[in-house]
């Protein structure tokens, strides 16, 4: 008796080959190493209003995320959750990175797990900040 689940295709070798290669991207790799430095460069350019330095050197961007439709969606924090401008910052963020040639769309999520600290800052930020 025959296995009814078995299929000529989904049992070859070919695509169990195929199955469990690493699913390349619709963007070619120069493309994404493109949009990854500018958006990198628009996120540089959003500053939080009571600190001289930018998002991204205080470490408030947690992740990055650049679908293969060129859709971006960001997971990012605030220095604290009382923050001010909390429901103006994302905003900001997605606003910068729409203007990035070839981004389709932007989302910005606001976390808090895990909490900033001064940790997640770069040494630009900290030398900015004198705090070192």
């Amino acid at each position: 008796m025959s296995d009814p689940t078995a299929s000529p295709i989904t049992d070859s070798p070919a695509f169990a080959e195929a199955w469990d290669a690493p699913q390349k991207s619709a963007l070619a790799q120069a493309e994404i190493d493109r949009m990854t430095d500018d958006i990198i460069t628009a996120l540089k350019t959003v500053f939080d209003p009571e600190i001289p330095v930018d998002i991204y050197e205080l470490g408030l961007i947690y992740r990055v995320d650049l679908s293969d439709d060129r859709d971006v969606v960001i997971e990012m924090t605030l220095t604290a959750p009382g923050c001010p401008v909390a429901g103006e910052m994302p905003i900001w963020i997605e606003d910068a990175v729409k203007k990035v040639e070839g981004v389709r769309s932007a989302r910005a999520h606001l976390v808090f797990d895990p909490p900033w600290d001064p940790s997640k800052m770069s040494d630009e930020a900290k030398l900015a900040l004198n705090m070192f």
